[in-house]
């Protein structure tokens, strides 16, 4: 049986793409690693953050969506994003920018047994940065031209929050199929490793009953956990026929091959391979400068260009 290493990337929804490029370059000081549309659908723009490489474990991916209407709360969904920071120290820093940069956030708090900051970038997306005690993605690269200086830097990320209506379904799947380990159980809440003592792979499931979350500009559209290559994709996309679960099928996204499906309580999951990653078709120094489109795409450039706003730099 293969093992799980981690997350590979997470996918929100955003209604304005200038925005969301100011606060999650400039505000936390990210990497834009990639600049490209929804391959499904590419009159929408599908942006990357990460580190200096986009390396799995470090993306948040945001589809801009203009027409979107607001998130309205609630179960059945994915609910909150950790992003990991060095120190006690780091979080001390982050308080002081996100009120130099108004951006909404709780006090010093904990979460997941992990020193913490809950905060909301300007559209409702809920985060919680996390003190990871050297516990940062193992291929992190710092970004040398961020504007958070490289002590305090986020390194990826961390736990990732779910809540459900039936949490014991979702924790079959996790323990039973993707061989996850439960390291923390209540009544209202388990908390699951693909590596043990590892947070970069860490799922924190809440139970809540309850209506589903109805998503918009704001929520998270699927997680994405990682494999290293093509053969253990194939093995996991057996794995999930043999216990009945329908799936996309293996698909070439060009940068990684994945496949989707959904859990019993209607979350979405990716699994995704590491590579080739996000410099098969650019230099590492000019990531995320321009439009790239895989080679499928690329005949249709003038017509994509044309239907995308420019992106806002300010």
């Amino acid at each position: 049986m293969y093992n799980i290493p981690g997350h590979h990337h997470i996918s929100m929804i955003t209604k304005n793409a200038s925005q969301n490029n100011h606060f999650y370059r400039h505000v936390l000081g990210l990497r834009r690693v990639k600049v490209t549309v929804n391959q499904d659908d590419p009159s929408m723009y599908h942006l990357f953050y990460g580190d200096k490489t986009g390396s799995p474990g470090t993306e948040l991916s945001f589809f801009e969506i203009p027409p979107v209407g607001k998130t309205y709360r609630g179960t059945n969904a994915i609910t909150k994003i950790g992003l990991l920071v060095p120190s006690i120290a780091s979080l001390s820093y982050w308080k002081a920018r996100f009120e130099q940069h108004g951006v909404k956030h709780s006090d010093m708090t904990t979460y997941a047994h992990r020193p913490a900051i809950h905060f909301e970038d300007s559209e409702g997306l809920r985060m919680v940065l996390l003190v990871s005690n050297g516990a940062k993605v193992w291929h992190w690269q710092t970004w040398e031209k961020s504007e958070v200086p490289a002590e305090h830097q986020i390194q990826g990320m961390g736990s990732v929050e779910m809540t459900v209506r039936r949490l014991d379904l979702l924790a079959a799947i996790l323990t039973e199929l993707f061989g996850y380990t439960e390291i923390s159980r209540t009544e209202e809440e388990a908390i699951f490793q693909s590596i043990q003592g590892e947070v970069f792979g860490e799922i924190v499931v809440k139970y809540l009953d309850g209506p589903s979350e109805k998503p918009g500009r704001g929520s998270i559209h699927h997680l994405a956990i990682r494999v290293k290559n093509d053969s253990e994709l194939a093995y996991w996309e057996q794995q999930l026929k043999q216990r009945g679960f329908p799936s996309s099928g293996i698909v070439d996204r060009y940068y990684f091959k994945s496949l989707y499906f959904r859990e019993s309580n209607g979350i979405l999951f990716e699994i995704a391979t590491d590579g080739p990653g996000f410099t098969v078709d650019g230099e590492v120094e000019h990531l995320g400068e321009k439009l790239d489109l895989p080679p499928f795409l690329e005949g249709r450039r003038t017509e994509i260009e044309k239907n995308l706003k420019p992106i806002d730099e300010y």
